[in-house]
């Protein structure tokens, strides 16, 4: 049975703003399945059948010859070819939403997508499910802790039970199957994309370094970058942790949060933030196969921030929001951090979240630097928890329960 995704009003109103439409997003996250459910009427092509992915490649005048549109074209990151032929036929048609396309991504796929169909193009990213889509919530507005937010969402809200059960299954649509086996999908999962993926995208001679390096990533999620670190831990050199860590990230794996930064400030840690978007696979790769040893492991609060920082880039992301001039995170020289900052024009929001019940005054206290930062305006923050209901801790600062994202 097919499960509507949030993006979908967003792809609906693309194919009417532009001739070209780039759906990209991680394996497995159900690209394919809500592009064809959304638009059942579109000639499709997959770019998995040899056949065409050889004509793609090496005549792609013929791929486009006697073919229907509007059309569906997927995996188009394996023949990158086609977008010079692609920007010939929507130059030549001025109907919009000719043409809709899927890739996992790469540095080249959106390299040719921006370039040779600059002014043509809408680019979508999707990631695996959310918990509204998991629990059919009809609210599709990105998450921000201000009055109104709070007070439209509250007539949206669904208990998210069995919430760290979820946390450690992940949000991979093929594992709302309970009888998917868990370790077995992870494991042909990573699989596929050492594979599939990153031997087309780089030369990896040493694939038990590459899995290194995920699973020197997972016990760093929800934490600062160092990259002298990562490449002791996994024996090779920085630049191979920076370019692994690019691939990994273009590839929707995972985010980086950068730090806010204006003119004023002077004294930022300029290192990123790392986040999984699959709380699912993180515990795979660091080894917990239990819900209980996620729950209760040393690593617990690091786990939590990573799934609520992940689901708050998905109401982003299915909205149809860019998070890299929207969401930061704060932290200066001298190790005053925020965990998060939302920025909603010219606003500062803080959010701090925290894997308890219980709200403490002093889980906000490093919210008061944003006072001394000029040329911008501190606005209404929030501790993300796993509180019943919403807490005041101060007139501009609530405790909310992580149903509001």
């Amino acid at each position: 049975m097919y499960l509507h995704r949030s993006i979908e009003s967003v792809l609906n109103k693309a194919i009417k703003q532009t001739k070209v439409v780039l759906v990209m997003g991680a394996r497995q996250t159900g690209k394919t399945t809500v592009i064809q459910n959304t638009f059942p009427d579109y000639n499709y092509i997959t770019l998995d059948d040899e056949n065409m992915l050889t004509l793609g490649k090496t005549d792609p005048a013929l791929f486009f010859k006697d073919q229907e549109y509007p059309l569906i074209i997927d995996e188009v990151q394996y023949a990158e070819e086609l977008f010079r032929t692609i920007k010939l036929i929507t130059d030549r048609n001025s109907k919009k939403g000719q043409i809709i396309l899927t890739g996992s991504q790469t540095h080249k796929l959106m390299e040719a997508a921006s370039s040779m169909l600059v002014g043509r193009i809408s680019i979508l990213e999707m990631s695996s499910l959310s918990l509204r889509e998991i629990f059919k919530v009809n609210y599709n507005k990105p998450f921000i802790p201000t009055k109104e937010y709070i007070k439209e969402r509250k007539t949206h809200l669904i208990n998210y039970d069995n919430l760290w059960k979820r946390i450690h299954r992940g949000s991979m649509p093929e594992l709302l199957d309970e009888e998917r086996d868990w370790e077995w999908f992870y494991r042909d999962y990573i699989r596929t994309y050492l594979e599939r993926d990153i031997r087309k995208i780089i030369n990896l001679k040493d694939e038990l370094k590459f899995r290194s390096f995920l699973v020197s990533l997972t016990a760093r999620s929800g934490q600062i970058i160092v990259y002298e670190d990562i490449a002791k831990d996994v024996g090779v050199d920085i630049k191979t942790v920076q370019n692994w860590l690019s691939i990994v990230e273009t590839s929707g794996i995972v985010k980086l949060i950068h730090t806010y930064k204006n003119n004023v400030i002077k004294r930022m840690i300029k290192s990123p933030k790392l986040y999984f978007m699959d709380t699912g696979l993180m515990c795979y790769l660091v080894g917990w196969k239990t819900y209980e040893q996620a729950k209760n492991g040393a690593m617990s609060g690091n786990i939590f921030e990573t799934f609520v920082v992940s689901e708050i880039i998905k109401s982003y992301q299915n909205d149809g929001k860019e998070i890299n001039d929207t969401l930061f995170y704060y932290r200066d020289k001298d190790k005053k951090e925020i965990d998060l900052l939302i920025v909603d024009d010219g606003v500062l929001h803080p959010v701090e979240i925290k894997s308890n019940a219980s709200v403490k005054k002093d889980m906000i206290k490093n919210f008061s630097v944003l006072k001394n930062i000029k040329d911008i305006e501190p606005g209404r923050g929030a501790v993300i928890c796993l509180s019943e209901n919403i807490v005041p801790i101060t007139e501009d600062v609530d405790a909310l329960p992580i149903e509001y994202i």
